[in-house]
């Protein structure tokens, strides 16, 4: 994944992570796409396999 697509993901991610932490109840998948933007975010080691799980997951639903 590029930064072209990798920065509207963090913008997404970190709008998401915004509106879940206003509304102060946080389930399993609010938790996740907190942690997703922390990964895009702070653009750790493990962001690529993070990626590429995000990635097939894209293309398992999109075909």
């Amino acid at each position: 994944m590029s930064e072209v697509t990798a920065l509207p993901l963090m913008v997404f991610f970190g709008a998401m992570s915004f509106l879940l932490v206003r509304s102060r109840d946080v389930r399993w998948w609010q938790a996740a796409t907190i942690f997703l933007f922390g990964i895009y975010a702070a653009l750790t080691p493990v962001v690529w396999t993070v990626t590429g799980i995000v990635q097939w997951l894209i293309d398992r639903f999109t075909s």
